[in-house]
């Protein structure tokens, strides 16, 4: 079992940042062993979403809406994943959950962190 616990979410203005964390335990070695951890998203009345993803070879992946303004990383002393998240729109306002894929020991979820971006 592999437990993700999210923090970091909030309100803030638009061209505001936020850093999210999502910190990993359990049954795993290092967070860097896990193959693909990502950050998901779901805003109210539409389908969660994928907005990054970092491997454990550490290429990255963004979705289009959010290149350039998020970065994921992770540190692997602290089995932690980060999203820093810049020039933050509206649009971006939405629930986000850390994502862990073990391929055959499956994947996991987090129970997700709110983000409003408002005036």
């Amino acid at each position: 079992q592999v437990q993700l616990v999210e923090s970091g979410g909030g309100l803030v203005q638009p061209g505001g940042s936020l850093r999210l964390s999502c910190a990993v335990s359990g049954d795993i070695f290092s967070i860097s062993t896990i193959p693909v951890m990502s950050w998901y998203r779901q805003a109210p009345g539409k389908q969660r979403e994928s907005v990054a993803a970092l491997t454990s070879g550490g290429t990255t992946r963004y979705a289009d809406s959010v290149k350039a303004r998020f970065t994921i990383s992770r540190d692997n002393a602290k089995n932690t994943l980060y999203l820093q998240m810049n020039t933050l729109e509206p649009e971006d306002t939405a629930v986000y959950y850390c994502h862990a894929a073990l391929g055959y020991f499956g994947d996991y979820w987090g129970q997700g962190t709110q983000v409003t971006v408002s005036s």
